[in-house]
């Protein structure tokens, strides 16, 4: 079986244009803002949209969204190479505009939206004007398991009305709209019946940020929401009623690959400055990288990046194609971000004391990392579908084959 991993050349042309772009205009901006703490949260934003309009004219923008939506029409295997080019600068997504929650939306409005949502919602986001958020996960509820949402939505005349409690709403402050999902059927026989979406637009009263949640990585726009009788019109009913976790579903398998491509890139980065310090850094009159117990951090960092690309470019191409790709995500996910972790501890360990300092982007990098195992799917869940459907194929078949890649060998 021939395997080719080469990019039709527009791609790869698009790939480079963004290496290009990332490197002699986004990462000097960014290494400067992550240098200056004290950098004013207007002077950040204005540095974006100055970076935006320069993406717009660099032919980078948008890469992930059909042409009709100004977007460059890139399929999720395309979108690998490229977003793992663009988050070797901490904010190279936000520039490109293909950055989370704000993509997963933009493709769940494409696709579930209806003429009026896609025109009033997705354009706006399309042509970065606005911003947006996705709250489903609860802290009364396990985020693993969203058919127990326990925030419902009534109906009322004209609309709806939604009470709930909300939490890890990432991207809310600041957001023009929420795609939030509310158990409208709680009597449903299936489970997967009960919830439904609704677009709000914000600010809206009743919709209220109670606080943007400190994690290890400090403050990220992670906010804690209350919803009071927040009203909704009955045109904002967003992909069916009941439909809200098959929704969410659909929108969270692509944007968990999205995640492992972003990771890889952050991987790629942390190997390249672990190699760098053990090629220059002299120990006992010679390079760090002569040490067997460094080629050992180099050589396991490396297999586990390799296996991680693999694996997110085989979960791309299923997707792409329209085939059952929920264990080949699976597999990535949880590969690629116990390896995003694994690779950037390997390479504060090879620097040091300087690794553990504040100054190298490794402290930060590692304190984002530890979400990974956690966000989308903690690393037991997704044990747990891997496992699952491996039985299943056992039992299907008699083989494992169908469960670890389909492949006849």
């Amino acid at each position: 079986m021939a395997i080719d991993f080469t990019l039709p050349p527009q791609v790869e042309e698009i790939r480079l244009k963004v290496r290009r772009f990332i490197d002699d205009e986004v990462r000097p901006v960014s290494e400067s803002l992550e240098v200056d703490g004290t950098t004013e949260r207007s002077d950040f934003i204005m540095a974006i949209l100055q970076l935006r309009e320069r993406a717009k004219e660099a032919g980078v923008w948008l890469p992930q969204m059909p042409p009709e939506w100004g977007g460059l029409g890139l399929g999720p295997t395309a979108m690998a190479f490229v977003q793992a080019e663009a988050i070797r600068a901490s904010i190279g997504p936000y520039v490109l505009n293909c950055y989370a929650p704000d993509e997963g939306n933009m493709h769940t409005l494409l696709h579930f939206g209806t003429d009026h949502q896609k025109q009033k919602y997705l354009k706006a986001l399309c042509e970065g004007y606005t911003r947006s958020c996705f709250a489903m996960t609860e802290p009364e509820v396990a985020g693993s398991d969203p058919t127990g949402i326990q925030t419902h939505a009534e109906e009322t005349e004209g609309g709806w009305a939604i009470n709930g409690h909300k939490w890890f709403t990432s991207g809310a402050r600041g957001a023009n709209f929420a795609i939030v999902i509310a158990c409208t059927d709680p009597d449903s026989p299936a489970r997967q019946g009960r919830n439904t979406a609704f677009i709000v637009d914000l600010p809206a009263e009743g919709f209220e940020i109670v606080r943007d949640i400190e994690t290890m990585a400090g403050q990220g726009n992670h906010c804690e929401i209350l919803l009071k009788d927040v009203f909704v019109p009955a045109e904002n009913l967003f992909g069916g009623r009941g439909q809200g976790h098959r929704l969410g579903q659909v929108r969270l398998g692509p944007a968990r690959l999205a995640h492992c491509m972003r990771w890889i890139g952050q991987a790629e980065l942390a190997l390249e400055m672990m190699i760098d310090r053990a090629t220059s850094r002299q120990l006992h009159g010679a390079p760090l990288a002569d040490k067997q117990g460094i080629q050992w951090m180099i050589a396991d960092s490396a297999m586990e990046l390799y296996a991680g690309k693999l694996m997110v470019l085989h979960a791309a191409y299923k997707i792409e194609n329209d085939l059952d790709f929920r264990q080949e995500v699976s597999f990535a996910k949880h590969h690629v971000a116990n390896a995003l972790w694994k690779i950037i501890d390997r390479a504060i360990q090879v620097h040091g004391a300087l690794g553990y300092s504040a100054d190298t982007p490794l402290q930060q990098m590692m304190r984002h990392a530890r979400s990974a195992r956690l966000v989308d799917g903690a690393d037991e869940v997704h044990q747990w579908r891997i496992a699952d459907l491996t039985i299943k194929a056992f039992a299907d078949s008699g083989s494992v084959r169908a469960a670890t890649g389909g492949f006849d060998f």
